[in-house]
């Protein structure tokens, strides 16, 4: 650890004084944000604070007295960063990295951890499905990054609080409630160059007595993107080039209305609406780099994605069992298709191109149920039940084609279904107590008991019986702050975590998305457990904003994919087993720092290690070594011009497995890359109207790079692009 801290500091010393905490950002009205637990506080941005956040303890907390490690991007970020989603803007945060590539693509990675180990939320309602392969989760453009009030992370397990998937960390995306009287909104166009972007969207929201309403859209075109040339670990581009797959056609739609019954009581209905065409996994043509590389295309034709929400909140209740009491429901319907494409590629006297057409229809139903009450003088009990039902449908067609082997070409289509019709069913209860043990000293402890059941029936095309496996899990947790000083905070966080096995996981047969080999079904598989501990310290003064954790997350039943002695149509037969004890650690560094005259600096450090505990040998890292990032920012007073300038810098990855075949070689390599960004207020009307000019050039030294998780099959970051978009709020 001490030697990997002593790599960076020598390639970052003049950010050394910046080891930072999460960069202090704009938050609204702190006082409203107390009574609503949606996290959305305000229509405008008022001033400079401390965030608040609700998502690692169910209540309202600011970041500095919350007893885990949280990150927060805030409004601000997301109107200025012009991100294509959320995703996009925990590239600079600490312990923070994204899986994926395109403007629509990108999936949040915590700690080296993604996929299905990471909790994906939309205003505390799970997105995750268990239809998803376990390394791609679902995409947060499911969510319009323009409704989009705050998004709160919290690294490490939260299994307590929110249940299987948890077991690297939530993400939950928390959207806009109008708290003002009147009608406001924003419009926005925006234009990409290398991707030739242009995005159109709306948002108008209000609020008429008792009576509340957001409506808002997004409409964006994209074409795929160029990578630089350039050299990348041993891969050599000598123009730039296509990465495939990267564009997109899609759509969002959302509408929320909501209505008071008096001061206490509080009742909404929304409906969220997605669909993207023409997307995909991302792919460079391997002739460019890899001559007897062989073509992998997988694309996404379209995705259809509507979700119905529907909830209550009561306040001050004064109830015998709740102060507080909320109740939230939805129903979702998410169909995608994806198309897998190997080849054309030389066997024997002619060519073999294979394609698999797959399309998925998951219904998903949901309930949570959660009470508060504050039981005694200093102590706050969160207490509730949550269920939710996933029902999956699937249709697969393959089809061989075979060149060269006759006077015609011959073809085999095969409609075996990879994944048999089923469900997934999850219900927990949980109950969490805070306790105010000293004027100092504050607890946070919780248990969780949680049943899930995965069924498949018979499916027309599959000769398979079907079965009924239960997973029944028990997990506690324990977190404390301890404030030394007014300024001065110690955190630990100890706690289980689990994640019980997907669909996916367990009964899909057939050729990998990624084309990595054939899956065989494992319906023996059994749930991942955790053990994570935390330890930080946290420093809040005036100018200053410092924060520094380490942890510790033992999984234990790790599924991983097995290698057999066989193959299937031609490719190499795997199935997911649980075999490994991995080990994940990590230091974590972040802070601000006020320098004067409207200047300000960030900068964020993260050294990451990852074993298998079971085989030392075998390297298993799943993120870059270390990440530094430096932010130096200036704002004009008034408010009226602000620019950053920005430096990421990703260490070489040694502890890595990409295969003796992988061009990119056996090392991830490291890279730095710099971005530009700023904006000016153009005009502003005496009723408030304000026009904003953005800008941003993004890596500005036109530098050839991949994503840890876009290195192994290599889906290279776009080249030097420039950002231009039009704000107008009101």
């Amino acid at each position: 650890m001490l030697t990997g801290m002593r790599k960076i500091g020598r390639t970052g010393a003049v950010l050394g004084a910046a080891l930072t905490a999460l960069a202090v950002t704009w938050t609204p009205l702190r006082a409203q944000a107390s009574a609503d637990t949606t996290g959305s506080v305000t229509d405008t941005l008022v001033f400079r604070g401390d965030p608040i956040v609700v998502t690692a303890t169910r209540g309202p907390r600011e970041v500095s007295l919350t007893p885990r490690p949280v990150s927060v991007v805030q409004r601000r970020d997301l109107l200025e960063k012009m991100p294509n989603t959320v995703s996009d803007l925990f590239r600079t945060l600490p312990g923070l990295d994204v899986a994926g590539v395109g403007v629509n693509q990108g999936r949040p990675q915590i700690r080296g951890q993604k996929g299905q180990r990471i909790l994906l939320l939309a205003d505390g309602l799970r997105l995750n499905n268990s239809r998803r392969q376990q390394d791609f989760g679902e995409l947060p453009a499911l969510v319009d990054v323009h409704a989009v009030e705050q998004v709160e992370i919290v690294r490490g397990p939260a299994s307590v609080l929110y249940g299987s998937d948890a077991i690297g960390g939530v993400v939950n995306i928390i959207t806009r409630v109008p708290r003002v009287q009147g009608l406001h909104g924003e419009a926005s166009l925006r234009y990409g160059d290398v991707e030739n972007q242009r995005t159109g969207a709306f948002q108008v929201y209000g609020r008429f007595g008792d009576v509340s309403l957001r409506a808002g859209g997004t409409v964006r075109r994209a074409d795929a993107y160029e990578a630089p040339a350039g050299t990348f670990g041993n891969i050599r581009l000598d123009r730039d080039a296509v990465v495939e797959g990267t564009g997109t056609r899609d759509r969002n739609l959302n509408v929320r209305l909501g209505y008071d019954f008096g001061p206490r009581h509080h009742t909404f209905a929304q409906v969220d609406r997605y669909d993207a065409e023409k997307s995909g996994f991302g792919s460079v043509d391997p002739a460019l780099y890899d001559p007897d590389g062989v073509p992998i295309h997988i694309t996404y034709p379209f995705q259809d994605f509507t979700r119905v929400t529907a909830g209550y909140r009561g306040e001050e209740l004064g109830a015998a069992l709740a102060d507080r009491l909320e109740i939230l429901a939805y129903g979702q319907d998410n169909e995608r298709q994806l198309n897998f494409g190997v080849g054309p590629f030389p066997a024997g006297p002619g060519a073999i191109e294979i394609n698999n057409l797959n399309e998925t229809d998951i219904r998903s139903y949901g309930l949570r149920a959660e009470a508060r009450k504050l039981a005694a003088p200093g102590l706050l009990l969160t207490y509730g039940l949550d269920v939710w039902r996933d029902h999956a449908l699937g249709t697969d067609i393959g089809t061989t084609s075979m060149v060269g082997f006759g006077p015609v070409p011959i073809e085999r289509v095969d409609s075996t279904p990879q994944l048999p019709e089923a469900t997934y069913l999850s219900a927990g209860l949980f109950a969490q107590g805070e306790i105010e043990a000293t004027d100092r000293l504050s607890l946070v402890a919780g248990a969780r008991w949680q049943h899930v059941q995965a069924e498949t029936f018979e499916t027309p095309g599959l000769d398979q019986e079907p079965v009924s496996i239960t997973d029944a899990t028990a997990v506690a947790a324990l977190n404390a702050l301890f404030r030394v000083t007014d300024e001065v905070s110690l955190v630990v966080s100890v706690g289980r975590g689990f994640r019980s096995p997907n669909l996916i996981e367990r009964f899909f047969d057939g050729p990998t998305p990624e084309g990595s080999g054939y899956q065989v079904r494992n319906p023996d598989l059994g749930p991942e457990k955790s053990f994570n501990v935390d330890v930080g310290v946290r420093v809040r003064g005036e100018r200053l904003v410092l924060e520094a954790f380490a942890f510790r997350n033992k999984i234990t039943d790790g599924i991983r994919i097995e290698a057999l002695d066989y193959e299937v149509e031609g490719f190499q037969a795997h199935r997911n087993v649980n075999v490994d004890q991995l080990l994940f650690r990590g230091v974590e560094l972040n802070g601000d720092l006020a320098l004067g005259g409207g200047f300000s600096l960030r900068s964020t450090f993260t050294w990451m290690d990852t074993e298998n505990l079971l085989d030392v040998e075998n390297p298993v890292g799943e993120a870059y070594a270390t990440k530094l990032t430096g932010t130096l920012r200036y704002d004009a007073p008034g408010g009226r011009f602000w620019a950053e300038g920005e430096v990421r810098h990703n260490g070489e990855q040694k502890e890595v497995d990409f295969g003796e075949a992988n061009p990119v070689g056996p090392v991830a390599p490291a890279f730095t890359v710099a971005h530009l960004r700023g904006g000016i207020r153009v005009w502003r009307s005496e009723s408030g109207m304000t026009h904003r000019l953005l800008f941003a050039v993004t890596n500005l030294t036109n530098e050839l790079y991949a994503e840890f998780s876009n290195v192994g099959f290599f889906r290279p970051e776009p080249k030097r692009n420039l950002t231009l978009a039009w704000n107008v709020s009101f």
